[in-house]
Formats: C-alpha cells, sequence, structure tokens
C-alpha cells in the first residue's frame, strides 16, 4: 500500500527490501505522528517536571502512550494488510500486547497489528464462496471477533513476556559496557533501545541506579547522560527539516521543540522508524557525545527528567558546563552531518519517486544503476530502453 510516507519501491536487491520494510514501518507509524506530538505536549507540560505540573492532566500520559499509541499503531497496520476488517483485527490483536508487557509495545504493535490482519484475510478468502446468502454479516462479525480474541491471547502469552525478556538482556548488556569502562559503545545499544521505546527501561532500570550511587561518592556521574542526551534527536529532526522527505519537514521543527526544549525523545523514535538506516546517525551522535563527556570530565548530579535542555542545566554541577554544553553539541553535529549523508542531502528522501511520471521507473533497486523499459515507459536516467525478452 503506497502513501505519501511509503512511495513505491521497485526490485529485488537488499536496498529494495530494506526500503520496503522500512516503508511499512512508516505506513503504521508516520500516519499518527500527531497523537505522538499531542501525547508528547501532554507529557512536557503536566508531568512533575513539566512546565506547568498538573496532577489530573498528567493522569493522561501513562494510557496515551502504554494503550492508545499502540492501538492506533496496530490498527494502522491491520488497515494496510486487510482494509478496515484487517484494523479491527489488528487493534484486538494489538491489545494482547498491551497487557502482556509493562512497557509502551510498539514493536509489540507493529508485529500483531498486520499479523492480525494477514490471518484473518486468510480466513475470508477460505470462506468467500462458501457463506449462504443471509449469512454474511454473522460470519463476517464472528470470524473476525474469534480471530482477534486468539490474536489478543498470544499477544498476552507470547510477544509481551518476548519483548520483556529482550528488555531485561539489553539492560545487563548495558551494565557490562558501564562497568568495563566501554561507554562509546553503549550507544551501539542504547540507540536502538530507544527506537523501540525502551529507552526508560535502560535509563531508570539501569544507568539512574548506577549513576546515583556514583553521584553520591564522587558529587557527578556521567551515566546520567548516556541514554538522556537531546543531542543525537536534535541532529536527526533537523536533517529531517532539511533533508527529508517534503511531506515530513514541516513537522519537524514541533518535534525539535518537544524533544530539545521539553525533553520527550520519543517523538524522534517514529522519524528512525521510517528510515531504519537513520539509526546509524544516532549511534554515531551517541558515541560522540559520550565520548566528549569522558573527555571533559563531564557529568550530572542527577538524572535529568525530562531529558531536555533545561533539565540537563539544572542538574549540571558549578563550573561543568563547558563539557555538559560541549558533549550535546558534539552529538547533534555528528548525527546531523550522518543523517544528512544517509538522506542523501535531499536526493534519496523518496520524493523523488512520488514526483516521478505515471509509468516512469525508479532508481533500480538492485543497485545496478539501470533503468529498463516497462509498459513502453523509459526510466528517468538517459540510458537506451532494453526490450524485454
Amino acid at each position: 500500500m503506497a502513501t505519501p510516507y511509503t512511495p513505491p519501491v521497485q526490485g529485488t536487491g537488499i536496498r529494495a527490501t530494506v526500503q520496503r520494510f522500512g516503508g511499512h514501518l512508516a505506513g503504521m507509524i508516520m500516519p499518527n505522528i500527531g497523537a505522538f506530538i499531542a501525547w508528547g505536549l501532554i507529557t512536557a507540560l503536566f508531568i512533575p517536571t513539566g512546565w506547568v505540573p498538573n496532577a489530573t492532566l498528567a493522569e493522561l500520559v501513562g494510557p496515551i502512550i502504554t494503550v492508545l499509541l499502540p492501538v492506533l499503531i496496530g490498527y494502522t497496520g491491520g488497515r494496510m494488510v486487510h482494509g478496515q476488517r484487517g484494523a479491527v483485527v489488528g487493534a484486538v490483536a494489538t491489545m494482547g500486547v498491551v497487557v502482556g508487557a509493562d512497557i509502551p509495545m510498539f514493536l509489540g504493535a507493529m508485529i500483531m497489528g498486520p499479523l492480525g490482519a494477514f490471518v484473518i484475510k486468510q480466513v475470508d478468502r477460505l470462506f468467500a464462496d462458501r457463506i449462504k446468502a443471509g449469512f454474511e454479516m454473522l460470519v463476517d462479525n464472528f470470524s473476525a471477533g474469534i480471530v482477534g480474541g486468539i490474536m489478543a491471547i498470544l499477544g498476552v502469552w507470547a510477544i509481551g513476556p518476548v519483548v520483556s525478556t529482550i528488555t531485561n538482556a539489553a539492560g545487563d548488556v548495558v551494565e557490562w559496557l558501564v562497568h568495563h569502562d566501554l561507554l562509546p559503545l553503549a550507544s551501539v545499544l542504547i540507540e536502538p533501545a530507544k527506537v523501540l521505546f525502551l529507552n526508560n527501561a535502560i535509563n531508570h532500570g539501569v544507568l539512574t541506579p548506577l549513576g546515583v550511587a556514583e553521584s553520591a561518592g564522587v558529587g557527578k556521574s556521567i551515566l546520567f547522560m548516556l541514554e538522556s542526551n537531546p543531542g543525537p534527536g536534535l541532529g536527526l529532526l533537523l536533517a529531517y527539516m532539511l533533508f527529508g522527505p517534503r511531506a515530513l519537514r514541516a513537522s519537524a521543527p514541533a518535534a525539535i521543540v518537544i524533544q530539545f526544549l521539553g525533553g520527550i525523545h520519543e517523538i524522534y523514535f517514529p522519524y528512525v522508524l521510517m528510515k531504519p538506516r537513520l539509526i546509524l546517525a544516532t549511534i554515531a551522535g551517541g558515541a560522540a557525545g559520550i565520548l566528549t563527556f569522558l573527555v571533559t570530565g563531564a557529568g550530572l548530579i542527577a538524572s535529568p527528567s525530562p531529558g531536555s535542555i533545561f533539565a540537563y542545566f539544572a542538574v549540571t554541577p558549578k563550573g561543568g558546563y563547558f563539557g555538559v554544553i560541549a558533549g550535546i553539541v558534539v552529538a547533534a553535529a555528528v548525527s546531523f552531518a550522518v543523517a544528512s549523508a544517509l538522506l542523501g542531502f535531499g536526493r534519496k528522501n523518496g520524493d523523488e519517486r512520488a514526483e516521478a511520471e505515471p509509468g516512469a521507473l525508479p532508481e533500480d533497486e538492485t543497485g545496478t544503476g539501470t533503468a529498463t523499459q516497462t509498459d513502453g515507459a523509459i526510466g528517468s536516467e538517459s540510458v537506451p530502453a532494453t526490450k524485454e525478452t
């Protein structure tokens, strides 16, 4: 299903396969970006450490990120596979993983939504020509209900425990890197884990307890900055604002405000999921920032919550601002440079496919760089048309 976020990809190479996978993720995540922004605004404003704390309104934060957003993703993924029936079954299946885990199940939603829709699609094909007249609605409703219920149960018993196991394993690896003084390498695990919304589990479950113990002894700790550094996300969003798909550039400035000033890093995760290769940019930015923190001897006296630039300043020890600012700036600059290059400085963002003339082929995804003739249309490159054999 092609959308403004998932232009059609042709070819059978590895590159084309990865682009299709990223397109499917984008198709589930990006249509719901408004809901992410709404959650980010509510969180930045009303949580106890927000701009205008309000206990009543802050109660919206948890249900939105743990229930509403995963269900929206599952619903959208199901709709991509099998229309409205797939959307309904996908949403019901997603509720299984929501209940089966204690963390936001965005990854589980991206699995269960399309999977539930695929199952009901096969069931519909099985009974397509076998339903007697007058029983269509009855069979359709009960088949969707039964499949949705079964998929929800599988979500509770299977996907939820698996994701919890992955989370615990990621935390153990981060702790090992910390104890063996390999902090820059921690970004190789931390940044992908963040994009899968495991950031709170790693930060508050592993890094913060270790950082508190270190801070109590020496007055500051670098561990508070490994996951919470707003630099990598800022650099990524700046690259999107300048070189990303035109349909998304307008949303980047608002995301920057929420991420960098509000400290809600989750707002940039969908932008990475849309183009998975951009995880390399945040990894590079995170590692560069950590290395800068180490070189300058930077550290915080407590965990910045939320991870905004203002929260960083609030918990920076006296005289320690240079190292903290330098680490954030370096992380943002490296992330921006790598993300911009991966986006081809505007030439590899997908717009060229969306703007191609009807019938024209984009560049061959197998990497040969040669366009072939199909139905009389020739690719945009000036190469001779080849006859189909």
